[in-house]
């Protein structure tokens, strides 16, 4: 069995993880549903995604829509409580250098776009979709591995324009000063958030109220931390409805 809630993970944060998970592993074992002492935080993100004995995890909406809708079963969608956005919804900070003139997107048309994966719908997907909005879609592009990798590249000068995941945005706004060499040129359209995922079976709605009652256990302090605000059902239906750019199928960097 294996668990894990990597994709907000940072130094700061690691502490009020470990707790709440704790309340979540806790409270699943009160209710005769093994899982792990601790979480697998350093395992690769599709290897917790596809095991059959996942417990928990939190995956993005594009790979829950392009491969894993099938194979997992929607725990619930955190709401984090941001600003502009519907609770358990997200969107992307299009962020340049904070010394770039530009003004729009389309300012931006022969700029270098930095990403951080073809499968990440905030720093992919969601810019694609707004660029499109505007007649075009970066020819120029530089893939980072991570949203805070984009951030240096584009105040480094390494790179011009970037999307970041909104929580991800507020915590680095939070936690360093690199925001402070950047500023939002925009916001992309909100999405359903990261959604908490469980291996397919009978425990969907143990492992739920497992997740709700350690949200409610947790202390203001670790809430604060995570920005946690509670958990949302989004439907299924609503995150397979948001579409991919044309070249993402084909983006799945391993077989499973």
């Amino acid at each position: 069995m294996i668990a894990n809630l990597m994709m907000y993970a940072r130094p700061e944060t690691e502490a009020a993880t470990i707790r709440f998970w704790a309340l979540i592993r806790d409270g699943l074992r009160d209710h005769g549903i093994a899982a792990p002492e601790s979480l697998a935080q350093e395992a690769g993100e599709f290897e917790v995604w596809t095991a059959p004995d996942l417990v928990l995890s939190q995956t993005c909406g594009m790979p829950y829509r392009l491969w894993l809708h099938d194979r997992v079963a929607l725990v619930g969608t955190p709401d984090y409580g941001l600003e502009g956005c519907a609770p358990g919804h997200y969107r992307s900070a299009v962020v340049v250098r904070a010394d770039d003139a530009r003004q729009t997107p389309g300012d931006y048309r022969e700029a270098l776009f930095a990403y951080n994966q073809t499968f990440s719908h905030s720093g992919y997907a969601a810019p694609y979709a707004l660029c499109l909005q505007h007649g075009f879609w970066f020819e120029n592009r530089v893939q980072t591995h991570g949203h805070r990798m984009s951030a240096q590249a584009v105040a480094e000068g390494r790179a011009d324009i970037a999307a970041l995941d909104g929580v991800t945005w507020r915590l680095m706004q939070e936690h360093e000063d690199l925001h402070k060499r950047l500023r939002v040129l925009c916001w992309t359209e909100e999405s359903p958030g990261l959604p908490l995922i469980t291996a397919q079976g009978d425990r969907v709605q143990t492992v739920r109220d497992s997740v709700l009652q350690a949200i409610d256990k947790m202390n203001e302090n670790d809430r604060g931390v995570l920005g946690l605000r509670g958990l949302v059902d989004i439907p299924k239906a609503a995150y397979l409805s948001v579409p991919n750019p044309p070249e993402s199928a084909g983006a799945r960097p391993r077989p499973f």
